[in-house]
């Protein structure tokens, strides 16, 4: 009996916006893990990727294009609906879901805003830039913060966490149909290069076996992309002449 190779997935952007919500979701998964804020450690790892996402946030529209593309997606499920032998039930749950998180995303406040205007995330912001600028000597109201009885601090966090909630439930619908509007198939590179075309995609997908040690490098954007496959041993590690890999352009 063969045995099942273990895969990893990797995904790269191929718009500006499909950029920002990558880097959003990533942010939004780290602040929701880090959890509970027991240390000094933990918690700067929590402000960190706090601030990441302010930063993130304040470089566009990122309310008005998740509403935008949630309009988009009920259209696309209403068209759907239209083909024979549709799936009415599954389609309908679809656009219900859609609907109820662009009405919650639409009434709750100015996104991040609660963040900005915290006075232990504002005083940690100004010293993350600077290296070990966050020492319990520079930051003497974090230290006391960190001390205070740890359900204190597990009610501030979740109240922090549940302000992001309605951005979070958007965005994850979103990148879920994202990643499922297409399936991976079967492709090769030859001599560790691979090119294609993805006219109309927003993602781009590549899934090989973790054994092989070995990931992409991709350059891509809008209609066209190109990956060069490189080994996690840069000096010895070998790239098969054909390698054999899965892709999904989403």
């Amino acid at each position: 009996m063969s045995e099942i190779r273990q895969s990893v997935i990797f995904e790269h952007p191929l718009n500006e916006r499909t950029r920002s919500w990558l880097r959003i979701e990533t942010s939004l998964q780290q602040m929701s893990t880090l959890s509970p804020l027991d240390s000094l450690p933990s918690s700067l790892a929590f402000f960190r990727a706090v601030a990441e996402f302010i930063e993130v946030i304040d470089r566009g529209e990122v309310r008005s294009e998740i509403l935008k593309e949630l309009e988009k997606q009920q259209k696309k499920l209403a068209m759907w609906a239209e083909a024979p032998n549709a799936d009415q039930a599954l389609i309908r749950g679809f656009s219900d879901e859609l609907k109820q998180k662009a009405a919650e995303l639409s009434k709750a406040p100015r996104i991040a805003q609660h963040l900005k205007e915290d006075k232990i995330i504002g005083i940690v912001r100004q010293r993350l830039s600077i290296p070990g600028g966050c020492c319990g000597f520079d930051l003497p109201y974090l230290h006391l913060w960190l001390n205070l009885p740890q359900s204190v601090r597990d009610t501030t966090q979740a109240a922090w966490i549940e302000g992001l909630q309605p951005l979070q439930n958007a965005l994850g619908s979103l990148l879920t149909l994202l990643r499922q509007s297409a399936p991976f198939v079967a492709a090769e590179s030859h001599n560790g290069f691979y090119q294609d075309n993805a006219e109309g995609a927003d993602l781009l997908r590549l899934r090989l076996p973790v054994d092989f040690q070995i990931y992409p490098q991709v350059s891509g954007h809008k209609t066209r992309f190109a990956i060069r496959f490189l080994h996690t041993d840069s000096e010895h590690g070998i790239i098969p002449a054909t390698l054999p890999f899965e892709i999904a352009c989403c």
